[in-house]
């Protein structure tokens, strides 16, 4: 999981290996008791970097 605070947009998370990407800036507090949060990913290539952990970890077993 990423941290973001900076007024990025969706292509700037292409290839972003992190599984997603937690964006500060859009994240709001509504109504007072709820919250809207806002996070930017890459799926394919996030699902990839996650399969390849995966596969390390198993080889390490």
């Amino acid at each position: 999981l990423g941290y973001n605070d900076l007024p990025l947009v969706s292509i700037d998370f292409n290839h972003c290996e992190k599984s997603s990407s937690f964006d500060a800036g859009l994240t709001k507090v509504m109504d007072g008791n709820m919250v809207k949060v806002l996070s930017w990913y890459d799926n394919e290539w996030g699902f990839s970097c996650r399969m390849l952990d995966t596969a390390l970890a198993l080889m390490k077993a």
